[in-house]
């Protein structure tokens, strides 16, 4: 992890200075004087040579500081830390909406195999894959809040509530302040995204959930279940599904992996006010430290949940504990 960390931080640093534009004149606006520009690259440090600064992105790496923002001055580490949050509560959301119905999904199908509730769920999970998730974020926009409005189109709470943060999630934040309407308008506000998010995850893992059960469900101890007379849901649930999720569970854990490190276009669609949308923000305005600072930190928060799926492959699998030992 840590090799590949360094390998991570060598890419980030050279990609995001191929990035077109200046990021002093960016700050400063174009009508800014040749003199103001170099004074703030001089500022910066971006006058340096790029080993230079790759050498002192190293050593505020090393004392786990990711510098300072360009645009607002502030610590990098500060505006990851107010954002994450969102993208927490808007990840957990998006996952337990794709887990759910995910698994309802691929065990229906697996159940029926062949028949017309299995060809409807793979055709819709199909469907769920290639459709991007931009053109799905304008639709139920579109639907649910332009023609019905039923729901909010973006934001995370109306400004009308004023909720003492004490978590940063919202949703746990009104509970804890008792405050009932207020939970209500930041579940509303959570659906679309969340919906919208979780629609890919929720594809793989009805499929992943319907190839492993069909391969479980081959296994001479479920027909060995169903010779003693065990009902097909006992089956099903207590013997077929517990063993068909532990390849499941790496899905999971890569999908949530990846929507934690920031979910660009749901966040930018519905204004979410995340780490992916900061990231967006943040190449628009040339801001090589934000840009660096949250890129490393996502993929060291991927690579610590897939560390994470490798450990609980262990407690899910009794079979690797046996190795193991």
């Amino acid at each position: 992890m840590a090799l590949s960390l360094w390998g991570l931080s060598l890419l980030i640093f050279m990609m995001v200075h191929l990035i077109p534009g200046n990021p002093a004149r960016a700050l400063l606006g174009e009508r800014a004087s040749e003199a103001s520009i170099r004074e703030l690259e001089e500022q910066l440090g971006l006058n340096e040579s790029l080993p230079k600064q790759y050498v002192r992105f190293l050593g505020n790496l090393s004392r786990l500081e990711l510098g300072r923002s360009i645009k607002t001055h502030r610590p990098v580490r500060a505006e990851l830390a107010s954002r994450f949050p969102a993208t927490v509560e808007l990840t957990l959301a998006a996952m337990a909406f794709a887990v759910v119905f995910g698994i309802l999904f691929g065990l229906i199908a697996a159940t029926y195999r062949g028949r017309a509730p299995d060809m409807a769920g793979m055709t819709a999970s199909l469907i769920g894959v290639s459709l991007p998730i931009y053109c799905l974020g304008l639709i139920v926009i579109l639907v649910f809040s332009t023609a019905f409005d039923i729901l909010p189109s973006g934001g995370r709470y109306s400004d009308r509530f004023m909720v003492p943060a004490v978590t940063g999630l919202m949703l746990v934040d009104t509970l804890l302040a008792l405050d009932w309407p207020a939970f209500k308008d930041a579940v509303a506000h959570l659906v679309l995204p969340a919906v919208t998010l979780g629609t890919v995850p929720l594809a793989i893992i009805s499929r992943m959930t319907r190839s492993s059960l069909l391969e479980v469900l081959d296994q001479d101890y479920i027909r060995t279940a169903y010779a003693k007379g065990l009902a097909t849901p006992v089956v099903l649930l207590k013997h077929a599904l517990k063993n068909a999720l532990i390849p499941v569970l790496t899905i999971v854990g890569l999908e949530f992996g990846y929507l934690l490190g920031g979910a660009v276009l749901t966040e930018s669609i519905f204004s979410w006010p995340g780490v992916g949308r900061w990231l967006l923000l943040s190449i628009q305005a040339r801001d090589l430290p934000a840009i660096q600072g949250g890129v490393l930190s996502a993929a060291a928060l991927f690579m610590a949940i897939t560390f994470a799926v490798d450990l609980l492959y262990a407690v899910a699998d009794p079979r690797m504990r046996a190795e193991a030992g």
